[in-house]
């Protein structure tokens, strides 16, 4: 299986796979994200530990029933050969309905069949007042007219 595009990446192949991964990301749909990452990928998500799809499906199911009504926006930050840095911001809410941004900086590493093999992310979480919510769409893909993190100011 492949994913294109391949490594080594240029500015407008890396940031087709920022986009394409934050769609995918804002399916919410583990079964799809995790077809971007090898069999044996290996994560670093805050201070958890995980390696397969099995183990980022799983992960990811139980991430988006805690954090409800997810949006999140990704954003190109570097790239070289094979390997992109992202930064992140994304926006939702527990089931007592307190809302939450959460900042964070992504290091992808990616095989020869543009599969992601390594994934390393930092991330903190902000409690917002719903008014401060920025992330204004309908679940699924942002729309490509909404602003990016660039032009919200975060």
């Amino acid at each position: 299986m492949s994913r294109p595009p391949f490594p080594p990446f240029t500015s407008e192949t890396a940031a087709q796979k920022v986009r394409m991964a934050e769609d995918a990301w804002n399916s919410r749909d583990p079964a799809r994200v995790v077809l971007a990452y090898t069999t044996d990928s290996r994560w670093r998500n805050r201070a958890e530990f995980l390696q397969g799809r099995a183990a980022i499906e799983a992960f990811l199911l139980a991430k988006w029933n805690r954090e409800l009504d997810y949006r999140l926006i990704k954003e190109l930050w570097a790239f070289r050969d094979d390997r992109i840095a992202v930064r992140f911001a994304y926006e939702w809410h527990d089931d007592s309905g307190h809302w939450f941004r959460s900042y964070g900086n992504e290091n992808w590493e990616f095989d020869q069949e543009g599969l992601m093999r390594l994934r390393i992310a930092s991330i903190n979480d902000a409690a917002i007042a719903a008014s401060e919510r920025k992330f204004h769409w309908e679940p699924g893909r942002r729309p490509d007219e909404h602003p990016s993190l660039s032009e919200l100011g975060l």
